[in-house]
């Protein structure tokens, strides 16, 4: 007779506070036999801990709370494996699945798993500040313990160039403190100095601290491994306190009038210079003699991608896309 097969539970708490902990995450750990984590997010959570066995583990331990889960799990236990924030943003689900392979296991058979959303620490952090995120926006971590610098340098390159707002993890710590410099001079090639930046230290926790400044200024701030770095793009304003990022309802509609649509425009419909317009009037100026090169110049595009629009059959745009606008 085969051995019993548990569970494990990869719980995202949050920031770690009880009241910003999903109903589910509540209840995975409320149902646990054991509870595997990071020594710091076990005590977040301590009240939710008694009569459980406990298994802490040290920073930079993540493959062996892995494996301690799957024994666990193996002998028949509920295991709930703790990640602050969301378990799949720089959390614990990715080191247990490539532990889980590498033993064999499949979603068929087996220990059964289940990942238990959380609000990560760019969530904990923008809910804080105002609305930074309401536009595209990315985040990298800065640890190089594992990604080689390179790598890091140009991701933070390609985002800073491509205008949007970013969420720094893992910025700095007591071994680390260069990296933040480093990000910070490559995003200063791409965007003004004065660009609004917030760095928020130990979101919804008890050493909470939120600290307003600009790109310039960034590196200079108060920065740790539990503070999480906010730069706005381009458009991205502070004001009273609060950091916003405009959605772009200003491109098609008076937002300091009465609300309607302006020239050109149609509501519930792409922007005219959306792909559909952008197109049609790309192949106007390629018409009236522009070049591909200077088409991609001005557009600030690789000019093969020019070319592939400007090939491509005219049929393959909806001159009149229908949207949803949220």
């Amino acid at each position: 007779m085969s051995a019993p097969q548990g569970k494990i539970m990869l719980v995202g708490i949050g920031p770690g506070h009880v009241d910003h902990m999903t109903q589910r995450a509540r209840a995975a750990i409320a149902e646990a036999d054991v509870v595997v984590g990071y020594v710091t997010y076990v005590k977040l959570v301590a009240d939710l801990l008694e009569g459980k066995e406990v298994i802490r583990k040290g920073m930079t331990e993540e493959l062996d709370r892995a494996v301690h889960a799957l024994e666990r799990a193996r002998e028949g236990k509920k295991v709930a494996l703790i990640s602050s924030g969301d378990a799949g943003v720089y959390g614990m689900a990715g080191p247990t699945y490539e532990v889980l392979f590498q033993a064999g296991w499949t979603p068929e058979s087996g220990v059964e798993v289940e990942v238990v959303p959380g609000a990560s620490a760019i969530n904990a952090c923008a809910s804080l500040v105002g609305a930074p995120l309401t536009h595209d926006f990315c985040s990298i971590s800065l640890s190089d313990l594992l990604t080689p610098w390179p790598a890091i340098a140009r991701r933070l390159d390609a985002v800073a160039a491509a205008d949007f707002v970013v969420a720094l993890y893992n910025p700095k710590s007591g071994r680390r403190t260069q990296q933040i410099v480093q990000a910070q001079k490559l995003f200063l090639r791409h965007r003004r100095a004065d660009t609004p930046v917030v760095v928020v230290k130990s979101a919804y926790r008890r050493r909470q601290n939120i600290e307003f400044t600009t790109l310039d200024k960034m590196s200079e701030c108060d920065i740790g491994m539990l503070s999480t770095v906010l730069i706005g793009n381009s458009h991205t304003f502070v004001r009273d306190g609060l950091m916003i990022t405009p959605r772009g309802y200003d491109n098609k509609y008076a937002l300091h009038g009465d609300g309607s649509t302006r020239e050109g425009e149609k509501r519930g419909r792409s922007l005219s210079t959306g792909l559909a317009g952008w197109t049609e009037n790309l192949r106007l100026d390629h018409a009236e003699g522009e070049s591909i090169a200077e088409l991609a110049l001005r557009h600030q595009l690789p000019a093969d991608y020019i070319e592939m629009v400007l090939s491509a059959p005219v049929e393959d745009v909806a001159l009149d896309a229908v949207e949803v606008e949220e």
